[in-house]
């Protein structure tokens, strides 16, 4: 029985809504658990390392097993994994609103992390594989992208309330919001069987020893950036762990290069342009992570803010919520992705920028038109990094591309957190003044302006490459291993 473009194009928007929904709640939870961890501290009795490893716990679980992830996505079907982990997410989320002992946390954060890691390539492989290249598309990553940055924004404001009730609801609330999620998604997520198809490495075997090298190496490598953030707590042990992983790393690489059926075909990072949009993706998002950090301890420390407080202070960041599936698009279409991209990483460098002569005596009405300015940074560049992250990749590869996207993201964020922390311990010395802890933050927010100007510097080499190629080669679908085209 066929079934009419009208009610296919209702099913694939309803699909969308649900997977738009995945990635809110990925967001929502991790910025409702950084609201809410002084309150876990106190009530559980934890001491600051083992808050700290609640955070890393997640990064760990993310960053380790985002590629594996994406792969599997693509070989054992988009719809399938997503379902499988958003119930992972779900029961571990909910084992954290239980907990009573920190290792019990730690468990929990660790498997959230890597149940992200499977959902979040394989639901973007799902939109990209639902929605055909071209305006549909666009408008399609526009919301996702929306959702996402706005589920973390909105995050801020709901740990800050949800805590206020109690920290378990900050881990009971994504419980719920699973579940619906998850009871939408069995009749509404569907496998596009016209997209994706399992290539012949599906039935040839799965390569175990590329798996389980680029795991231990994310592991490792992950967890150095983290402890990055204290560099005078065994910087043998984080330099050890680092080369670990590096190493580790070369050995996946020449498993891969030997490998009949690859975990990830090495030809994929041929693409320039995916190379640069990873890049870009890792700064634009480690300076947000970065100066979200130091604007906490600003508006904390420095200025006694609630928790409450800041959180409603950074609500306008989430404007990108409601512009980067209306208006982003939009410009898309007329102006191209790579110039509203470049946009967006130049605005949030210029937000960063103003921030640095911050003082004491700061109104928020100073602040305003600046987080105004940081929030449009994100509109145009959230959406449009999303956008690139599967451009000129084949369809049976773009859960590949999904993970490679999200580990960058994720080292990312957890290598400008720690940048910035490193920084402002360093600046801060041991002096407790307020003077001195201003002086801190702003030395440390110069990490975040550094990052979004090279993220910006990076897009525009992409800028000049795509306006010296012929027109004609934009666009090419790969079709043979090996095979990347340059989509600028």
């Amino acid at each position: 029985m066929s079934t009419s473009p009208a009610r296919t194009s209702a099913r694939a928007w309803a699909s969308l809504f649900v997977l738009c929904g995945a990635v809110f709640l990925e967001g929502i939870d991790v910025a409702m658990l950084n609201i809410a961890l002084p309150s876990i501290r106190e009530d559980l009795g934890l001491s600051t390392g083992m808050l700290s490893g609640v955070i890393s716990a997640y990064v760990l679980g993310y960053g380790g097993f985002m590629l594996l992830g994406g792969r599997a996505a693509d070989l054992l079907g988009r719809r399938r994994v997503f379902l499988f982990w958003l119930v992972v997410f779900l029961a571990f989320s909910g084992l954290g609103g239980f907990a009573t002992e920190g290792w019990m946390l730690l468990l929990a954060r660790f498997v959230t992390g890597v149940a992200s890691a499977f959902m979040m390539p394989a639901g973007l492989a799902l939109i990209t594989a639902t929605f055909p290249a071209g305006p549909a598309r666009t408008r399609a990553l526009g919301f996702y992208a929306g959702t996402g940055a706005g589920g973390f924004t909105l995050g801020l404001v709901a740990g800050g309330l949800l805590t206020s009730i109690g920290w378990r609801w900050v881990f009971f609330a994504p419980v719920i919001l699973a579940a619906l999620l998850l009871a939408a998604a069995i009749p509404l997520v569907k496998e596009p069987e016209a997209t994706w198809k399992p290539g012949p490495e599906a039935s040839g075997g799965f390569d175990l020893v590329g798996a389980f090298t680029v795991t231990g190496a994310m592991l490792l490598l992950a967890y150095g950036v983290v402890r990055l953030e204290r560099p005078d707590h065994g910087v043998a042990l984080t330099a050890s762990t680092l080369l670990g992983g590096l190493a580790l790393l070369a050995v996946f690489v020449a498993v891969e290069r030997r490998a009949a059926n690859p975990l990830l075909r090495l030809g994929i990072l041929r693409s320039a342009p995916l190379v640069r949009t990873n890049l870009s993706a890792a700064l634009f998002l480690g300076a947000f992570a970065g100066f979200q950090f130091l604007m906490t301890i600003y508006l904390q420390e420095l200025r006694d803010w609630t928790t409450w407080q800041t959180g409603l202070a950074m609500l306008v960041l989430g404007i990108d919520t409601v512009l980067a599936p209306t208006l982003t698009p939009r410009l898309v279409e007329r102006f191209g992705n790579l110039r509203v991209l470049f946009g967006g990483l130049a605005l949030a460098a210029v937000a960063y920028g103003l921030f640095l002569p911050l003082g004491l005596d700061w109104a928020y009405t100073t602040m305003l038109p600046i987080m105004v300015l940081l929030g449009m940074g994100f509109t145009f560049a959230y959406g449009p990094l999303t956008m690139a992250a599967t451009d000129g990749v084949d369809e049976r590869e773009h859960g590949l591309a999904g993970g490679l996207f999200y580990t960058a993201i994720q080292f990312g964020t957890a290598l400008g957190l720690s940048t910035a922390t490193a920084v402002q311990v360093a600046a801060l010395g041991g002096d407790g003044s307020a003077a001195a802890g201003l002086d801190a933050v702003r030395t440390a927010l110069i990490v975040p302006f550094a990052a979004a100007a090279l993220a910006a510097l990076i897009t525009a080499f992409g800028l000049r490459a795509r306006a010296a190629r012929p027109v004609e080669a934009v666009h090419e679908p790969v079709r043979e291993p090996g095979e990347i085209v340059d989509v600028g």
